[in-house]
């Protein structure tokens, strides 16, 4: 779609410049994602480049800890406004939690993390697609959890972190890829958890540098391993059976995302998702090729693999990220932790 339709000249040549820097942001920091996004076209493409940039702007703003950004707590509250005014003409599509948008927009006076044009590319496609407020809100909930919770002690805490900062952004790309469907939201969440669990395996080491574990202190002890295990980069027999319990669960919401797949139907989408759930989840496959040891090297999906997944999303889509045959059931922690079946 053309922006010739919007706005004043001015205002489209704001908007066509947002969606360059986003493809730009998209580019350089989300390599995965990017080259994915080759099974998109047109203003789906362009779109999904202006959702990631606004996420990445988020991220970003909470990592920034010069002086001159100024408080991260009115930097966040900037974010909550700037999201709530998108919504304004749009009240049918605001956050029912967080009640009227026009009744959310007082202080806050912090910069914006946002070039004008990236937020105005973000406006553009919130109102072509009509996507809905609540995951952006939630998004930025997710970043304030980082402000003041630096560990973990069970999985349900765990699981509304993935939550907020990754299963959300599924539910914002899915009107972006042609769905509106209501059964295709749990799928587009566990797609985003699936993600964010691979991300805390394979960046222990980097979380540790950082202050913060990520892994449940609950799952940890039940296979008899501690934060200063952790520290001390040890491959043994407790951690292999530690890791091999997370990648099968990991595993399993990548089989609940792709039991949602066929509900896409923007030109591209079903390929797009697949390919991104595939590059994903082959970082596992190198955790597993390296004996679970991700203290020595960061694990991570070479070119060459790849474009070897590509052609498979483009030849054979419904051989990568294949939907499971049947009910699929999250693994047991050992006995006396409990159940661990989530949704």
């Amino acid at each position: 779609m053309s922006t010739s339709g919007v706005g004043t000249s001015e205002e489209r040549a704001l908007i066509r410049r947002g969606y360059w820097l986003a493809e730009r942001v998209t580019r350089h920091h989300a390599k995965s994602f990017f080259f994915a996004s080759y099974l998109l076209f047109g203003q789906r493409r362009r779109s999904a480049f202006a959702l990631y940039a606004f996420c990445r702007r988020l991220d970003d703003l909470v990592d920034d800890t010069s002086e001159a950004a100024g408080a991260l707590s009115e930097r966040l509250a900037k974010a909550r406004r700037m999201v709530a005014e998108l919504y304004v003409p749009m009240p049918e599509l605001a956050s029912r939690e967080l009640g009227p948008p026009s009744g959310r927009l007082t202080g806050a006076a912090a910069r914006s993390p946002w070039d004008a044009g990236e937020f105005a590319a973000l406006e553009h496609t919130v109102r072509h697609y009509r996507i809905p407020e609540q995951p952006f809100q939630d998004l930025i909930s997710g970043m304030e959890m980082d402000l003041t919770k630096h560990r973990y002690t069970t999985w349900d805490e765990l699981d509304l972190y993935c939550y907020r900062v990754a299963g959300v952004v599924g539910l914002m790309l899915t009107p972006v890829l042609g769905c509106s469907d209501e059964a295709a939201v749990q799928p587009a969440a566990d797609l985003g958890r699936a993600m964010q669990l691979t991300n805390i395996l394979r960046d222990v080491r980097e979380d540790l540098e950082r202050g913060r574990v990520y892994l449940p202190a609950e799952e940890l002890a039940a296979f008899g391993l501690s934060e200063d295990d952790l520290r001390r980069g040890q491959v043994d027999a407790r951690w292999r059976e530690f890791m091999r319990f997370q990648v099968e669960r990991s595993r399993a919401y990548y089989a609940k995302a792709a039991a949602g797949v066929h509900y896409l139907t923007g030109f591209g989408s079903q390929r797009m998702v697949r390919l991104m759930g595939a590059i994903y989840g082959d970082i596992l496959r190198d955790i597993e090729a390296r004996d679970y040891d991700v203290f020595s090297a960061r694990a991570y999906v070479p070119t060459r693999r790849k474009l070897a997944l590509a052609g498979a999303a483009f030849l054979r889509p419904r051989a990568v990220l294949p939907a499971p045959p049947g009910e699929v059931r999250m693994p047991l922690l050992p006995s006396g932790v409990g159940d661990l079946r989530h949704g």
